[in-house]
């Protein structure tokens, strides 16, 4: 069995995105389909003592209909340092911020003007960081020259990847076409979030912020928190 994850770019996404990582044998970065204003593509969560803020990646004259390998950042604006202040702000009292802090800058230090370089080295350090690089494939849908629609263009990239089970979020019940993946004899899983609470600052536990603060609060030993399964489609369903 080859265990297959597509998933649109995120901006230093919540703890669940890798843990579906690690669970993969190839990850797919969804490049190219419509970048949709208001996703997690160019922000994030982050909890502060004044609440939950958008750590966000500003963007260079987007339009409607961009496709997300196209989009820019705007780097008329110093988003970089502004965003490196306001985490160093944030969790100057976190026991590993240094590390989370480090993390960021490997990251920012590509001048690359494109969202997609960002947010994918964003991602890829934070894999390193935690070994999750190790003995997987990434790969990117433009790359794959596969064709299709909606659960179809799913169903095409799972086999050019030469996939049998497709693991994937909640947010898929709501339009993922379950029938055309078992005609294609694919295996379709859902994630079963466990999210483990871990130490955190500025009270109540919330598992939805971004992966920064899983490494300011706990460092590489919040590797241990990177650990939920999967429930076939038919049971999570119900």
């Amino acid at each position: 069995m080859k265990r297959i994850i597509i998933s649109q770019p995120m901006f230093f996404p919540w703890v669940g995105m890798f843990e579906q990582i690690r669970l993969a044998d190839t990850y797919v970065h969804y490049d190219d389909v419509q970048f949709s204003k208001g996703s997690f593509v160019n922000r994030v969560q982050i909890k502060t003592s004044d609440g939950f803020k958008w750590l966000t990646i500003p963007l260079y004259k987007q339009r409607l209909g961009q496709a997300i390998l196209e989009v820019l950042t705007d780097d008329e604006q110093d988003w970089r340092n502004q965003h490196l202040t306001f985490l160093a702000q944030t969790y100057r009292r976190a026991p590993y911020k240094d590390e989370m802090i480090a993390v960021v800058e490997k990251v920012y230090r590509n001048e690359e003007r494109k969202l997609i370089d960002i947010v994918v080295a964003g991602l890829l350090e934070v894999c390193r960081y935690f070994g999750l690089c190790e003995g997987r494939e990434f790969r990117y849908s433009s790359h794959m020259g596969v064709g299709g629609e909606s659960s179809q263009r799913v169903v095409n990239t799972v086999k050019k990847a030469g996939g049998d089970v497709y693991i994937t979020g909640h947010g898929a019940k709501n339009y993922l076409d379950h029938a055309v993946f078992e005609k294609n004899k694919i295996h379709v899983e859902y994630m079963k979030y466990r999210r483990t609470p871990y130490p955190q600052l500025y009270g109540a536990f919330n598992p939805h912020v971004s992966i920064l603060d899983l490494i300011a609060n706990r460092g590489k030993e919040g590797g241990k928190m990177i650990h939920s399964g999967t429930v076939y489609w038919k049971e999570f369903l119900k």
